[in-house]
């Protein structure tokens, strides 16, 4: 998953078919496992769920009693703990998304059982299930709508200190606790949910700086669709200069490949990669300086001693041969099957300066270099390296 951090942390993305459109020239395609992990760690590893559910507080639990039973009441009961939380994601085709969180809930209180006071402890097991859509798509942001929360309880367990647990107090809190519940419950999933939207959704608009030559803007290009098998999105990428100049860049539709057994796929387009580099290598003009080399027998030089061994009458040296590289214009990137290459044009001047401090120019060399460019993951980041070809 580290892979998502090139571009934030995408959520909403899925797995797009090989005849599935991309519009943007930025997509991604994530399996539902790899989604699943995501929110399991954003709601459950980090401690949200519980953090939203430790103040939970349920109501009385009061019996009248009858003719054969005493009076019962259970009071302050409270969470103390969420057991073995386990989340799963189900996709809805033309909805959405279908959260589901089972747990076993600890719960802790007073229990008075005729004229015996006692501590009280309830361990039930509770699966939540809702379905999440998006909707209202403006400038890069959609609205999450959280509907459809069912609450099931399984198997309830209760515990006496004196463990004189009669069959009417397990029916009672059993009631109880079903009718409270799913009140309570659904409410703090459905808050849960909404933060982390707001976290998951704040990393798909943001703008990304590329040292001091300009940043990258990237955020949502339309709603997320759904099917069956994917939940998909498209991003919409503009790379400006300083001062907002924007480098334009091909967005005509192409394809991303099938997920396999990929965990995340992400497509990024030829053109917007183009721009992307036009920012990043914006290298100065570089000069290096020759050390001359002395020619054993060879007669006084008159003028400049070239690194060659060659004199120069005319150049007049009183500096060493200098070579002046320049980057022209934006470098190309191609893509192919399993094959990547970058073009440069270069301009390489060869030169001496004067003792009067002109600049004589030997040589002037237009040149179009062919690099080849190894791509790789290391560190959350996308790294080219080059190499002549």
């Amino acid at each position: 998953m580290t892979m998502l951090k090139l571009f934030g942390f995408i959520f909403f993305c899925g797995l797009l078919s090989p005849s599935q459109e991309v519009l943007s020239g930025l997509s991604c395609a994530v399996s539902p496992g790899a989604m699943q992990n995501v929110l399991s760690e954003a709601i459950l590893q980090n401690g949200l769920l519980q953090q939203h559910l430790q103040g939970l507080v349920l109501p009385n639990i009061m019996s009248e009693g009858g003719l054969l039973n005493s009076p019962t009441s259970i009071t302050g009961l409270h969470l103390v703990k969420v057991r073995r939380p386990k989340l799963s994601v189900v996709l809805l085709s033309g909805i959405g998304v279908q959260l589901s969180i089972a747990a076993k809930l600890e719960l802790s209180g007073d229990c008075l059982v005729g004229l015996l006071s006692e501590l009280i402890d309830i361990l039930v097991d509770v699966r939540l299930t809702a379905n999440i859509k998006c909707t209202n798509y403006e400038a890069g942001t959609v609205q999450v709508v959280f509907e459809d929360c069912l609450c099931i309880l399984g198997a309830v367990k209760i515990k006496l200190l004196s463990g004189l647990l009669t069959l009417s107090v397990n029916e009672l809190v059993l009631r109880q606790l079903t009718a409270a519940l799913p009140a309570l419950l659904c409410p703090v999933l459905e808050i849960v949910v909404n933060l982390v939207n707001i976290q998951l959704l704040g990393t798909l608009n943001a703008v990304i700086p590329v040292g001091t030559a300009g940043t990258i803007h990237y955020q949502l290009a339309s709603l997320p669709f759904t099917s069956g098998l994917f939940l998909g999105m498209d991003l919409d990428g503009a790379v400006k200069q300083v001062g907002g100049t924007i480098i334009p860049h091909d967005s005509s539709p192409s394809a991303l490949p099938p997920l396999l057994d990929k965990l995340l796929v992400l497509g990024l387009r030829q053109s917007f990669l183009n721009a992307a580099l036009a920012l990043l290598v914006q290298t100065p003009p570089q000069t290096f300086t020759c050390t001359p080399e002395v020619v054993s027998g060879a007669a006084p030089c008159q003028g400049t001693q070239l690194s060659s061994g060659t004199c120069c009458p005319a150049c007049h040296g009183s500096s060493p041969l200098s070579i002046k590289l320049t980057l022209g214009g934006s470098p190309l990137l191609f893509l192919e099957d399993n094959k990547a290459s970058v073009e440069l044009l270069v301009l390489m001047q060869v030169f001496v300066k004067r003792s009067d401090g002109a600049v004589l120019t030997l040589l002037l060399l237009k040149a179009d270099l062919a690099l080849n460019v190894h791509l790789s993951i290391v560190g959350g980041r996308l790294v080219l390296g080059l190499s002549l070809g």
